[in-house]
């Protein structure tokens, strides 16, 4: 089973995939993609581990900023796996080299579809937390633009083999599988 939060920045995602999974077993595997690059990441990282540790339930950590699918991989066999976050990873991904543009984008796409595969055929059950980061303004530098559009092709594909989406506003959920609309061709 593969479950998609999303949403915007502190909208309550983490907080909400943590409960979530935490109704699904008793233990944990965490794969935290951030890298504590500068003082404030390093504030980030260490107050969501606080939080984690605060509600009991059993979590093993793994830091793996690049090597998602091989992380996924590792962790099949627990009973919850919950990666936060994906924007993060992309970030990572997109900033390993120095290039932009097209030949970023060519190198980034492979590693995008072979999660989505990865996950597509996952035996555990993984959780998955995201950014909606489209919603904004449109970003002044290509750079920018760039990551604005894979993050947007990243949760789609993601999105695609999920069996729950969520989005999280305010701290409040809504399953969006539930509510999709339905073509008229797509209802037999």
């Amino acid at each position: 089973m593969v479950v998609l939060v999303t949403g915007g920045a502190r909208s309550g995602k983490s907080s909400f995939a943590e409960k979530y999974a935490a109704h699904q077993a008793e233990r944990g595997i965490y794969i935290a993609t951030a890298q504590a690059l500068d003082a404030g990441m390093r504030d980030r990282i260490a107050h969501h581990r606080s939080q984690r540790e605060r509600t009991g339930f059993r979590w093993e950590t793994i830091e793996e900023p690049l090597d998602l699918v091989g992380a996924l991989r590792r962790a099949s066999s627990a009973p919850v796996v919950l990666v936060d976050c994906l924007t993060l990873w992309l970030t990572n991904v997109l900033l390993e080299k120095e290039d932009e543009g097209e030949e970023a984008e060519r190198r980034v796409m492979p590693r995008i579809e072979e999660l989505r595969k990865t996950l597509e055929a996952y035996p555990g059950r993984a959780i998955l937390v995201t950014n909606e980061v489209g919603d904004g303004i449109v970003p002044e530098y290509p750079l920018g633009r760039l990551y604005r559009d894979l993050a947007g092709i990243l949760n789609q594909r993601i999105a695609s083999v999920s069996d729950e989406v969520f989005l999280v506003t305010a701290g409040i959920p809504v399953e969006l599988r539930r509510i999709t609309y339905r073509w008229p061709e797509d209802r037999s």
